[in-house]
C-alpha cells in the first residue's frame, strides 16, 4: 500500500478522518494528459492575458490575477490564481464565504469569464507544476473546509485525491450548489474514477463552455 505524507495547513480536526487516497502510482496517465494539454492551456492563457488583462484594469481597480489559499491532496497547501473576476475589496468585511449564484460582489467583465470559465485558466500553472489535475474535486478555502467539516463529517473525503480545475460536481451543479451535494458528487467521482470517467468530465465541461452554464 503506498504511504502518503499528511500535511496540515490549519489546525485541522479532519485530519485523521481523510479516507485511503487514490494511490499516486494509479494516476501515472492522467498526470501525462494532465501535463500535454496543460502546455497546450498555458498557450491560451497567454492569448488570454492579452486580451482581458488590460479589460480588468480598465473595468475594475485592482490586480489582473487573483491568488487564494486551498486545501490539495491529503490536506496539502495549495496556492491557486485566477483572473480577477471581484471587486478588489470583494471579502473585505466578510471573508471567505461560498459563492453564489448572481453574486453581487462579481465585476461585469467577470461574469462573462465565470460563465466561459476563462477566470479559471492561470490554474494551467497548477496542473503543469502538479498541484492540480485537469479533473477532480475543486480545491476548496481552508476556512470553509473546516466550516463543512463541522455539519459534513465526510467533506474532507474530497482531498484524497488531487484537485482539479474541472469535476463531476462541477458539471452537475452551478453556483448554487450545496456543499453537501458538492461533497457527495466528488465522493461518487472518487469512488469511480477512471480515465474514461475523466474524458466524460472533459467533455461535459467543453459542452457547459459553450452553452455558457458555467459552474463553480
Amino acid at each position: 500500500m503506498e504511504k502518503v505524507a499528511r500535511h496540515q495547513y490549519m489546525d485541522y480536526k479532519f485530519e485523521d478522518h481523510i479516507g485511503q487516497p487514490i494511490p499516486l502510482s494509479r494516476l501515472w496517465l492522467k498526470r501525462v494528459i494532465d501535463i500535454v494539454l496543460a502546455l497546450i492551456g498555458m498557450i491560451i492563457l497567454a492569448i488570454a492575458t492579452i486580451i482581458f488583462a488590460p479589460i480588468i484594469k480598465l473595468t475594475s481597480p485592482g490586480p489582473v490575477f487573483y491568488s487564494q489559499k486551498r486545501v490539495g491532496y491529503m490536506g496539502r497547501p495549495i496556492t491557486i490564481r485566477k483572473f480577477r473576476s471581484m471587486r478588489n475589496d470583494a471579502e473585505k468585511k466578510t471573508g471567505a464565504v461560498w459563492a453564489q449564484k448572481d453574486d453581487p460582489r462579481v465585476t461585469p467583465i467577470g461574469k462573462f469569464m465565470r460563465k466561459t470559465r476563462i477566470d479559471e485558466l492561470p490554474q494551467f500553472w497548477n496542473i503543469l507544476v502538479g498541484d492540480m489535475s485537469l479533473v477532480g474535486p475543486r480545491p476548496e478555502r481552508p476556512q470553509l473546509t473546516e466550516e463543512f467539516y463541522e455539519e459534513w463529517p465526510e467533506f474532507p473525503e474530497r482531498l484524497r485525491t488531487i484537485p482539479g480545475l474541472t469535476g463531476w460536481a462541477q458539471i452537475n451543479g452551478g453556483y448554487d450548489i450545496s456543499p453537501e451535494e458538492k461533497c457527495h458528487l466528488d465522493n461518487y467521482y472518487i469512488d469511480h474514477w477512471s480515465i474514461w470517467f475523466d474524458i466524460k468530465i472533459m467533455l461535459g465541461t467543453v459542452e457547459i463552455i459553450f452553452t455558457g452554464n458555467g459552474a463553480r
